[in-house]
């Protein structure tokens, strides 16, 4: 009598963790094309034929007040999930990212004897360190994208797989600069200024007129600068002009290309997070900024145990980007990181190659592929 068909879910609770189960989803049909998938996720899960039982667009938020804010939808949603866990009774657990919730997810599903295997590891060696004891006990397999990452679990005998980051594998232009600048309307001999200000609704409202009115000083002190942002997915055009239709600086908008559109540019400023490693992979200087909602950043001081938020500094492991945190991510702050990232040439160029350093430590990725075969590993 033959096998049914294994079975995976899926919780994946932002856009970048939706981007990367649909990638793993994807490797896993090479091999099994006959694996079935369902679970909590949003548009590109739905695309690699996962699915979706709750799209988790409503509740891809950050930072303390935020998620209290949206706490009755989420846990609406983390509800719903341990429902559908216990009634379909997956073969394997794959928790992407979305720490809290999918902490409590692994808890209950670990309870009903399924297997765990959890994607992205929580940032230990930057908070509460005392965490990698209480993930080990709701988790099968902790799958790290940091190489440096794995001490922390083997250290307390948790077992742990460095599977790569996959940023490595889809940081990849379409096309050549010269192509990208033509299609944009850019003129290859005047300098051009990224504002990447995050893929959340939250972090927009919170970034982009900053980035705005720096975008402002600079057209002042350099007349020739060009502007260029790349809307994420997630990002509504009538979000976006609300704050643009305020300005008379044109800023270029691009959707679907990100990488194409940093690769054209000079000096970016970016929102902290996943972004900052796509633009160092891509080594274009830049300007990491970054805001909380006030008791979220205080909150936050207590915790952290880390001089660095950006990914950038964290791997090379000293300052190699400028950060602007809170009250120091001002217009003027940021005008002036950028203005001084295209007029010193020496400081320009030494920022890129500590940036190519960070691209080497990162190695040679195959993110999607190393966690395909660990599922199937893992799988009954």
């Amino acid at each position: 009598m033959p096998q049914p068909p294994k079975r995976i879910f899926f919780s994946a609770g932002e856009s970048s963790g939706d981007q990367h189960a649909a990638n793993m989803f994807l490797e896993l049909k090479k091999s099994r094309p006959d694996i079935k998938a369902l679970g909590m996720g949003s548009q590109k899960m739905a695309q690699a034929g996962i699915d979706i039982r709750y799209d988790s667009a409503n509740i891809g938020v950050i930072g303390v007040v935020e998620v209290i804010k949206q706490y009755a939808e989420i846990h609406r949603a983390l509800n719903l999930m341990k429902q559908l866990v216990a009634n379909e009774r997956p073969d394997l657990l794959v928790c992407v990212d979305y720490k809290e919730f999918n902490f409590k997810l692994a808890k209950y599903a670990k309870q009903l004897g399924i297997k765990v295997l959890f994607y992205v590891s929580p940032q230990v060696w930057a908070w509460r360190p005392g965490r990698v004891k209480k993930y080990g006990a709701v988790i099968d397999m902790m799958a790290v994208i940091f190489p440096f990452e794995t001490q922390y679990y083997q250290a307390e005998n948790i077992p742990v797989r460095y599977v790569g980051h996959p940023s490595v594998d889809k940081v990849h232009p379409q096309y050549a600069k010269s192509e990208a600048l033509q299609q944009f309307g850019l003129d290859a001999t005047k300098p051009v200024v990224g504002l990447l200000p995050g893929s959340r609704n939250n972090e927009i409202k919170r970034l982009l007129p900053v980035m705005i009115a720096a975008a402002e000083q600079l057209q002042v002190t350099l007349p020739n600068v060009q502007f260029i942002l790349p809307q994420a997915d997630s990002i509504s055009d009538a979000l976006l002009s609300n704050y643009l239709q305020h300005t008379t600086t044109v800023i270029k908008c691009v959707k679907n290309q990100p990488y194409d559109v940093i690769q054209c540019c000079d000096a970016v400023m970016t929102t902290s997070g996943t972004a900052t490693l796509e633009v160092a992979l891509l080594a274009v200087p830049m300007v990491i900024v970054y805001k909380l909602a006030a008791m979220t950043y205080w909150l936050g001081r207590l915790l952290v145990n880390t001089p660095f938020i950006g990914l950038p500094n964290i791997i090379a492991g000293k300052s190699i980007i400028k950060e602007l945190i809170q009250h120091e991510a001002s217009a003027d702050n940021m005008a002036n990181e950028i203005k001084r990232i295209l007029t010193d040439i020496e400081y320009q160029q030494e920022m890129r190659n500590h940036l190519t350093q960070v691209k080497q430590a990162l190695g040679q990725g195959g993110g999607s592929k190393n966690m395909a075969a660990l599922a199937l590993e893992m799988l009954p």
